[in-house]
């Protein structure tokens, strides 16, 4: 909760608990499985997964608000600069991308176990091909989590949150023969940006607990390795488990869009004019 008269400076997540925002937050505000309510001022956006948002009256939001899975309240009189978007027929689509499937199994039983001991395997395969092929990008990915995780979670959050949206878009707008082939590259493109990010943050965990617990400096494969089964541990936990590699996979995307894969280039090269060349009429 951010009370009255109190100012946040950086992003603010709850993870399955409600927010409420009296003061004001000089960044964005994100709840997962929980709701948002803005009462005093967000200069930045509000995203809202799983839970709903209400902006009262005597609210300011600078940015967008976006709701996925729940109820959208603007009270009249509230100021919102950005964008307002909610899709409250989205449930836990989002969950099931990011942490797996729960199958509607009781969370320790033998066919839930099972399932995230096959997907774990399934990641060590990855990790493992990803650094036979030249890990190097990877590395700069982690670099990157190891400095601005907070950063890299919020711009993955904003990503797949933009994922989402246009993939209903295009289910609910676009033609077949169009929206099915641009649909399918949506759902590509955040799997590469999974699969890649995750990857990064496997090692940046890893790399932490040798260096500062294990008091060593291992090789990056082993170190990746060594993240991987930690996590995977994790995985096993009821609650705690998914809502670790739900975290996860938003830092991992936002690693993944904020260095390009690893490579640390612009996504969109400005237009250069050839040298050489003279201007009309001169």
């Amino acid at each position: 909760m951010i009370g009255e008269g109190s100012v946040a400076a950086r992003q603010v997540v709850a993870l399955g608990r409600d927010l409420q925002v009296d003061g004001e937050a000089a960044a964005d505000v994100a709840a997962i499985n929980g709701s948002v309510t803005v009462t005093g001022r967000v200069r930045g956006d509000v995203i809202v997964l799983g839970g709903d948002a209400r902006v009262s009256a005597q609210a300011a939001v600078g940015g967008d608000v976006f709701v996925l899975g729940g109820k959208l309240q603007i009270e009249p009189g509230a100021r919102i600069e950005g964008r307002s978007v909610a899709y409250p027929s989205v449930g836990a689509a989002w969950v099931i991308l990011l942490g797996g499937p729960s199958l509607g199994q009781p969370s320790m039983s033998p066919v839930v176990i099972g399932a995230k001991t096959a997907l774990v395997a399934a990641w060590l395969a990855w990790t493992l091909l990803v650094f036979a092929i030249g890990g190097r990008g990877v590395l700069s990915a982690s670099e990157s989590i190891r400095v601005e995780p907070f950063r890299n979670f919020f711009v993955g959050l904003s990503g797949v949150l933009a994922l989402f949206l246009t993939a209903l878009l295009l289910s609910a707008f676009a033609a077949v023969l169009v929206g099915v082939p641009l649909l399918l590259m949506v759902v590509l493109v955040a799997v590469l940006l999974k699969l890649w990010g995750m990857t990064a943050v496997f090692h940046a965990l890893g790399s932490w607990v040798a260096r500062h617990i294990l008091r060593r400096r291992w090789a990056p494969l082993n170190a990746a390795v060594l993240g991987l089964c930690i996590l995977g541990l994790v995985k096993m936990a009821p609650w705690v488990g998914s809502w670790s590699w739900t975290v996860a996979s938003f830092i991992g995307v936002g690693a993944s869009l904020t260095t390009k894969f690893g490579r640390r280039e612009p996504w969109f090269e400005a237009a250069l004019m050839p040298t050489g060349t003279a201007e009309v009429g001169r």
